[in-house]
């Protein structure tokens, strides 16, 4: 049996659905990957709409760079779990070679975009807390902007060879997506990964936290301990640090599972499937953390996340207060001057801060008065 064959059957053997008379993943996997899926896909939508709503990221650097962390969880959330969630609950890949590959692309590219914009967030707090007027001309959104460019670049350089590092391997009477390359070339591969996409911007969020909060804690300055800028100033490194170790803790047993299987002995049994199982769903659930994290300590977000609902709440009730209305007017009756009188209190008591309604661009029939847009 050739090295691929032996893999495969290892593999194969470890995801079928019939290798154990009863199989975890069968319940485990439709429950966790769909609440993973749900959380994630909404919790970053909403970070993101209150992020973009009224440009709020135009002129915060740091803003820009929770949006960069927001897009890497929600593309991951889009692109990689529904795909992840089969390998679990089918006995055999079922979207094709060019799936097989993509997917696992998105995925080291979702990694190395969150961990090094986490590596780069902790640098950009770092200086506005330890010299935050010496620093305004280096952290500016055009920088940062830059910065997320070059994150973005890097984490394609670092992920592109996962486009040829996996692919489709035969198996029994099915296909199943395994790794491709010979071992020595999987060690090399999986052992950089592990180093640039986890060790080392984590030593560099280490050193930046460790640095930021001793000057926190050290400084004596009665009067700048007092200031409101300082006090918001030490939430946010508290948020970002929250979601950095939670992000530390979630993608650690998966490196360690590739890892001690390229390096020591790691054995296909039911208990090592329990423990990938596991490594996987907590890398996943990563991406649905963060705003749970933002809605609990910021109260910015927390804000914003009310005020996003209430807008849509306030949209949906207008809705229905237009198909109402038209159900009721009669022949030759000018609805339209009852219903922007009614929109018009709606949004002069709500909608401050919310996506304008076109119908609220409706003149009344005969009215002379100039419409005013807030």
């Amino acid at each position: 049996m050739t090295e691929h064959e032996d893999f495969a059957g290892l593999v194969g053997h470890w995801n079928g659905s019939d290798a154990y008379p009863f199989s975890p993943a069968s319940i485990i996997v439709p429950v966790v990957f769909s609440l993973i899926f749900l959380l994630g896909t909404v919790g970053n939508s909403l970070v993101l709409a209150v992020l973009l709503r009224n440009g709020q990221t135009g002129h915060n650097s740091t803003n820009l760079f929770i949006l960069n962390l927001s897009l890497a969880d929600f593309f991951f959330i889009i692109f990689c779990v529904p795909f992840q969630a089969t390998i679990y609950s089918l006995e055999g890949w079922v979207f094709g070679s060019f799936m097989c590959k993509a997917v696992h692309f998105f995925i080291y590219l979702t990694m190395y975009a969150s961990s090094f914009t986490l590596a780069a967030v902790s640098v950009d707090r770092y200086l506005a807390i330890r010299y935050p007027l010496r620093s305004r001309e280096l952290r500016t959104p055009c920088n940062a902007v830059a910065a997320m460019a070059v994150i973005w670049s890097l984490s394609v350089i670092f992920s592109g060879p996962y486009l040829s590092y996996y692919d489709l391997i035969e198996w029994e009477t099915s296909h199943i997506c395994v790794p491709g390359w010979e071992e020595w070339k999987r060690k090399v591969m999986d052992t950089s990964t592990f180093t640039f996409g986890y060790v080392i911007p984590v030593l560099i969020v280490s050193l930046s936290y460790t640095r930021t909060i001793k000057y926190l804690w050290t400084a004596i300055d009665p009067l700048e301990n007092m200031s409101e800028s300082k006090k918001a100033k030490r939430k946010v490194t508290k948020m970002i640090i929250i979601v950095t170790v939670l992000f530390c803790l979630c993608w650690l047993p998966y490196h360690v599972v590739i890892l001690r299987y390229l390096y020591g002995d790691f054995p296909f049994n039911q208990t090592t499937y329990a423990f990938r199982l596991l490594s996987h769903c907590m890398a996943y659930a990563n991406s649905c953390l963060n705003p749970i994290v933002y809605a609990l300590v910021s109260k910015h977000f927390r804000k914003g996340f009310k005020k996003v609902f209430s807008c849509l709440l306030q949209r949906n009730g207008r809705n229905r207060v237009h198909v109402l209305r038209a159900a009721h007017t009669m022949p030759g009756f000018e609805a339209g001057s009852t219903e922007v009188s009614q929109m018009n209190e709606d949004n002069n008591g709500h909608l401050s801060g919310c996506e304008l309604d076109p119908r609220s661009l409706m003149i009344p029939t005969g009215s002379s008065r100039p419409l005013h847009i807030p």
